[in-house]
C-alpha cells in the first residue's frame, strides 16, 4: 500500500496533515506548539514528565584590542556564538567584510586564549597556528585577547611567498599613461 502525505499550514499557525492511501484518506490536525510549550512539563501515561535540559553553554570575555581605531572593546561571548555577531549585538564596532571566513579583513592575532574556527578558509593553517584568527568565524573557547591586524599584513603573510617579486606597488606614472590612453 502506498501512502502521500502533503502538508498545510493553517492562518492559526496550525497545520494539517493528509494521508492518502490507496484506501481513502484521513486528515490528523496538529496545533503548533510555542517555545514556551515545547519546554513544559509534559504528561505520560499519568505521570509528569520533566523538561528536556540542555547543557550550560560557557560564557567568556573577549578583549579586542582594534590598532587602527586606537581602541580596547572587552565584551562576553557565549561559546555558540560567533565573536563577530556577539560584538555587534552589543553595538560593539569590529573591522569585517565578507562575514564567511573567506576574506581577511576581521582577522586579529590572538595574544592569550583560544578561538576555535572551523569554518575560517580565508586563513591558512600556518597562520592558525601562528595565533592568527577571523573573528567572523570564530568562537571563543576560553577567555581571549586579540589584537586587531591590518588586512594587507595578513593577505601578504598567507599569499605574499606566491608572488615572485614581492608586494606590487602602486606606479602612478604608469596609471597615468594608462589613463591618457583611453
Amino acid at each position: 500500500m502506498q501512502m502521500a502525505t502533503d502538508l498545510s499550514i493553517s492562518s492559526r499557525f496550525g497545520y494539517s496533515l493528509l494521508r492518502h492511501s490507496s484506501h481513502g484518506s484521513r486528515r490528523h490536525r496538529f496545533a503548533a506548539k510555542t517555545k514556551a510549550e515545547l519546554q513544559s512539563a509534559v504528561e505520560v501515561s499519568g505521570r509528569s514528565a520533566a523538561p528536556a535540559r540542555t547543557a550550560a553553554v560557557q560564557v567568556h570575555r573577549v578583549t579586542v584590542i582594534d590598532r587602527q581605531r586606537g581602541v580596547v572593546h572587552q565584551f562576553l561571548v557565549p561559546e555558540d556564538q560567533y565573536i563577530l555577531h556577539t560584538a555587534e549585538s552589543q553595538e560593539i564596532s569590529l573591522p569585517f567584510a565578507c562575514r564567511h571566513g573567506c576574506c581577511t579583513s576581521c582577522a586579529v592575532r590572538v595574544k592569550s586564549g583560544k578561538i576555535r574556527q572551523p569554518e575560517a578558509l580565508g586563513i591558512s593553517a600556518e597562520l592558525k597556528s601562528k595565533g592568527y584568527a577571523l573573528l567572523c568565524v570564530g568562537f571563543p573557547s576560553s577567555d581571549i585577547e586579540a589584537e586587531t591586524q591590518d588586512e594587507d599584513e595578513v593577505y601578504w603573510l598567507q599569499f605574499g611567498r606566491y608572488f615572485a617579486r614581492g608586494p606590487i606597488e602602486r606606479d602612478d606614472y604608469a596609471l597615468e599613461l594608462a589613463m591618457g590612453d583611453e
